[in-house]
């Protein structure tokens, strides 16, 4: 798994926004540490959530499972653009076949749970897949037979109150193991600047 930041709002557009409401721009330190603590306290303890709408982050998120792209279609305030199986399928068809002992190659394709059983069938289930491809039917039809476990990729785009409780819930030990892992990646490739504003629980 893979995230980087492609971009993000800068704290002094939040800030302002803040500011807005009060008329009180000349307390502004563009983006410093007053800025920062007004954002604290208007977003955070002050329960104002909404004014942290303004601050938006771009990642892409590579090398998760259609497993994980389910969970991450319930956070509804969020803008994600996926990998298309209709017109990416077509990396499988010159593969040569995948047996149960063959990670190594299938992992290209595969996020791995680490029970043995599950990823043999995964590779059994990529194998299924690999066959019909090669039988020329169409990526809209042959994308049925794709396991959970098929990797993809997105460019996924969430507000900072949005991102707040994305972090909360699915950095807790409760949640599918994959997309913990993928909070915590989330949070670290943030900017340094911006991670007061999130808890996260501690992974282990």
């Amino acid at each position: 798994m893979i995230v980087t930041l492609l971009q993000n709002t800068s704290l002094e557009v939040c800030a302002s926004a803040i500011r807005t409401c009060w008329q009180s721009f000349d307390k502004s330190d563009n983006g410093g540490q007053k800025d920062k603590e007004l954002i604290d306290r208007v977003g955070n303890k002050f329960k104002h959530a909404s004014t942290l709408e303004h601050l938006f982050y771009t990642f892409y998120i590579q090398g998760v499972s259609r497993a994980l792209l389910q969970e991450l279609a319930r956070h509804r305030m969020a803008s994600l653009s996926v990998k298309s199986t209709r017109y990416t399928l077509k990396e499988l068809k010159d593969e040569e076949s995948f047996t149960s002992s063959d990670k190594s190659r299938a992992k290209k394709y595969l996020v791995f749970t680490g029970v043995d059983l599950v990823d043999e069938m995964s590779i059994k289930a990529l194998e299924n897949l690999r066959v019909v491809l090669k039988e020329g039917i169409s990526n809209d039809r042959a994308k049925y037979c794709l396991p959970e476990s098929y990797k993809t990729e997105l460019t996924w785009s969430i507000n900072a109150r949005s991102l707040q409780n994305f972090l909360t819930l699915r950095s807790d030990k409760s949640a599918l193991w994959e997309i913990r892992e993928l909070s915590h990646m989330i949070y670290k490739a943030l900017p340094e600047d911006h991670k007061y504003l999130f808890n996260i629980k501690e992974y282990n």
